[in-house]
């Protein structure tokens, strides 16, 4: 494993409609968006200039499995079969084995030992950081793990991704809120998920510069919010809300 804790790169929208919801996170987000290449309906999501993810049609093999649309995370590795391998002789899942995909990079499909879904990424060439400041509006300001349970969750990812403790949070019955590092800046959160939530997942918070004016566009381009919005430390405002495809999806911002 490699000495310096691992980062997650990349972040993609996964669903039925790809062109419903180009059109709906264009009106609620406002990323620029530009499709892969000739023949291929990915479609390269940017802040700014800045590239920070992708919206591509759910393979038919997952749709089979009952994969709903959702977001994925990319956490970038330095040997994508060796931690392949390290995942699943630690309790975890491969769903997909390692691939490539030409002039990008080589990923797999992974699930943790509680089995919250994610990537794993090894990009050709040098890796390229984002250049925008952190809070950029498009952004993805925070990664949120909804596990079975959050603390030994935590454990299994600080072996695997070199990840620490930054800070935890007392929830009362809810348990322990613990915001977690990937160097010197903490980059997400861990909880035990609700218990109506029926399968432990991974949200992502995309920078907006104002919760309420999102969440009115969000509802205006047909979309739900399923909680929020909600004050937290920071000060921050956030808001849980899926898009019209039902893609739990979640927002951030400095003000209400």
């Amino acid at each position: 494993m490699s000495q310096k804790p691992a980062q997650f790169v990349w972040h993609d929208l996964m669903t039925t409609d790809t062109q419903a919801a180009q059109a709906f996170y264009a009106k609620v987000i406002g990323w620029n968006m530009q499709a892969f290449g000739p023949g291929n309906d990915y479609m390269v999501l940017s802040a700014g200039t800045v590239g920070m993810g992708g919206i591509a049609t759910i393979p038919e093999d997952a749709l089979q499995r009952g994969a709903p649309p959702s977001w994925q995370g990319y956490v970038a590795v330095d040997d994508v079969d060796a931690c392949a391998a390290r995942i699943l002789s630690s309790g975890g899942a491969v769903l997909r084995p390692a691939d490539d995909i030409p002039q990008v990079g080589r990923f797999a499909v992974v699930a943790d030992p509680q089995g919250a879904v994610f990537y794993i990424f090894k990009p050709d060439g040098p890796e390229s950081t984002p250049t925008a400041a952190p809070g950029t509006p498009g952004l993805v300001g925070w990664n949120e793990l909804h596990a079975v349970d959050g603390l030994s969750a935590f454990d299994w990812y600080a072996q695997m991704f070199g990840w620490t403790v930054s800070e935890d949070m007392d929830m009362g019955p809810m348990g322990v809120y613990r915001m977690f590092a990937a160097g010197a800046e903490p980059v997400g959160g861990m909880m035990t998920k609700m218990p109506e939530m029926p399968v432990p997942f991974w949200a992502y918070y995309f920078n907006v510069e104002s919760i309420d004016a999102a969440i009115q566009r969000t509802l205006d381009a047909g979309g739900k919010l399923m909680h929020g919005p909600q004050e937290v430390p920071g000060p921050m405002f956030i808001a849980n809300c899926q898009d019209p495809q039902g893609a739990w999806f979640s927002m951030v911002a400095p003000q209400r």
